[in-house]
């Protein structure tokens, strides 16, 4: 089953959010009452989280593995923890084929803990600012320009998990896109000693596309996303097909897909996180866009993260 995000959470006043607002109402009390009730604990070692508020989409995984990167350059022995659920299996493989330091675990706290015993010293999460029973050194919270907040309501009525307030405890906001002084106001208006940055998606190997009309496969939390980052580098995108985020395929849809862009002469291009859900397939004629995160002011940025 295709279950994408609902078109009304980009939507400001929607019938179906106000109508939807008593559940949200309920879902933010529930949260309120498990932060208050929930005590966090603390680790021998630094843990720096990257999370969002707005539900997938946002760069969390990118930034995850591009600050290992920069912690390993400065001599640091980072590891990337994520929690393991069996339909993320495409991320795990993502982060693996960029970074060799990576623990999967069902509690949180066990995993930094068996970092801790393995000799690493700072533990990256990759997700976890709603994991309460955690106390962080620092929280990085990731927004894609393209979606931000949408209707800046929490679920269900929008998409977020839970309330701006959450950025109170929160130190680093990274918005992936241009400057944007309003939602800056915005965020800041919360807490006024946010430290905001920006980044971009580079993509690595551009060329294998030029010149060539395509067939866009994306199965990620905001699909539009990555199309919109071929059609800015100027690829001609002929054919656009959406998948929800951690969309199994299965060999034979994937073998239909290849049928059709053999017929119609057009060269499939694909995430690299949905290129590692099928490569086992062993199939030809698809690709996938390599792309490194940059973030703008590197220096300044990790001056504040360590």
């Amino acid at each position: 089953m295709k279950l994408s995000k609902p078109k009304f959470w980009a939507k400001k006043n929607s019938f179906l959010s106000i109508l939807l607002l008593p559940i949200s109402f309920i879902f933010m009390v529930l949260i309120e009452i498990r932060r208050k009730i929930t005590s966090a604990k603390s680790f021998k070692i630094p843990v720096i989280c990257i999370g969002n508020i707005f539900i997938g989409g946002t760069g969390k995984t990118p930034t995850s593995i591009f600050l290992a990167h920069e912690l390993s350059k400065l001599g640091k022995k980072p590891i990337i923890l994520r929690k393991y659920y069996s339909n993320h299996v495409d991320e795990y493989n993502l982060i693996k084929n960029n970074f060799k330091n990576l623990f999967t675990c069902k509690n949180r706290s066990d995993g930094i803990n068996d970092a801790i015993k393995s000799g690493f010293d700072i533990a990256v999460l990759d997700d976890g600012f709603q994991d309460y029973k955690i106390k962080k050194n620092l929280n990085i919270i990731c927004f894609n320009q393209n979606q931000l907040i949408g209707n800046g309501l929490v679920l269900p009525a929008g998409p977020l998990r839970e309330r701006m307030s959450a950025l109170r405890s929160a130190k680093v906001v990274l918005i992936n896109g241009k400057k944007d002084k309003n939602f800056e106001k915005k965020i800041l208006n919360v807490n006024s000693k946010l430290n905001i940055f920006y980044s971009t998606y580079k993509p690595n190997n551009l060329k294998q596309f030029e010149n060539k009309k395509l067939l866009a496969i994306a199965g990620i939390g905001n699909p539009d996303n990555f199309f919109d980052l071929l059609e800015k580098n100027k690829l001609n995108v002929e054919k656009k097909i959406y998948f929800p985020d951690h969309y199994k395929f299965s060999k034979n849809e994937i073998q239909k897909i290849v049928n059709v862009a053999q017929k119609r002469d057009l060269q499939i291009v694909m995430t690299e996180k949905d290129y590692y859900k099928i490569n086992e397939y062993n199939l030809e004629n698809i690709y996938y866009l390599k792309v490194s995160l940059e973030i703008q002011e590197k220096e300044k940025f990790m001056n504040i993260i360590i």
